[in-house]
């Protein structure tokens, strides 16, 4: 092994500084972001990988990831924006790794049956639509997401995005006029 010389060690301090400069919100502004937007962020992870667990850990990862990213943000919404982005990002991976975890048959329709007997209905329709139709259509109204910003969190062309609701909205409804 050779000895590593100070002009070597010099190139590699540049990395080391750069590593600690992302992290660019102070403690207040990530505390602040992190109160607004935590709650419904983590509700979508649960939803989309049907476990607590996978979500929280999910939820971690996606604040570090965002943290570490060097993106100029524009505005709040568009934090919020990315935030989903990487959450999805994340939960797709997990699924693709076979890491998810499967809930119990009908396990959200009997909570929400208990409350709402149609709840029951739309979350055995939601469950039956794609993984993209019930993001998007979680998205816009759950979340109150435009139609582009439905697009940059899922990743998907913003001119596709108001055809991919209508059909998502077509199918659910189809759904649940057959659970009647």
């Amino acid at each position: 092994m050779r000895d590593i010389t100070l002009s070597e060690l010099q190139r590699l301090q540049p990395g080391i500084d750069e590593a600690d400069d992302a992290l660019q919100m102070d403690q207040d502004s990530f505390r602040s972001l992190y109160e607004r937007t935590a709650r419904p962020l983590w509700v979508y992870l649960c939803r989309k990988t049907g476990s607590v667990e996978t979500a929280d850990d999910l939820l971690q990862e996606t604040y570090y990831r965002f943290l570490r990213v060097r993106t100029p943000f524009e505005s709040d919404s568009h934090r919020k924006n990315y935030l989903f982005r990487i959450a999805t990002n994340l939960a797709n991976d997990n699924f693709r790794r076979g890491k998810e975890d499967q809930l119990p048959e009908n396990y959200e329709a009997r909570d929400a049956s208990q409350h709402h007997p149609q709840g029951a209905d739309v979350t055995n329709a939601l469950a039956k639509l794609k993984p993209r139709e019930r993001d998007a259509l979680w998205l816009a109204y759950a979340e109150g997401l435009s139609h582009k910003e439905i697009a940059e969190s899922l990743g998907v062309k913003p001119t596709s995005m108001k055809i991919l609701l209508f059909r998502a909205r077509q199918k659910l409804a189809s759904l649940l006029r057959g659970a009647q």
